[in-house]
């Protein structure tokens, strides 16, 4: 069985990179609570294509901003949209006769 020795310079090495780490884990849930996102984002939470995306603001399913040539979607709508469309999956029984 070998031994292996752990020095402070060992220490401080892996405290960097478990600081690093942690760091890259809390800006990654920030970026997710954005509280407005721009198409392309929208798109890719959605897994849809623009051309979808354009149909839920025609249609009146999704709210938008636009500001300049940018349009902004509120994350609180995407999540209302989303809980709105929420099929069950509760199963139903059926009687037997």
């Amino acid at each position: 069985m070998a031994v292996e020795i752990l020095t402070k310079e060992d220490l401080n090495d892996f405290r960097t990179l478990l600081l690093n780490d942690i760091r890259e884990i809390l800006q990654g849930k920030t970026e997710q609570t954005k509280q407005w996102l721009k198409s392309k984002e929208v798109r890719k939470l959605l897994n849809i294509s623009p051309g979808t995306l354009q149909t839920l603001r025609i249609n009146k399913t999704l709210s938008y901003t636009k500001i300049g040539g940018i349009i902004y979607y509120a994350q609180k709508d995407i999540e209302k949209l989303l809980d709105e469309n929420k099929v069950s999956a509760e199963r139903t029984l059926f009687n037997s006769k």
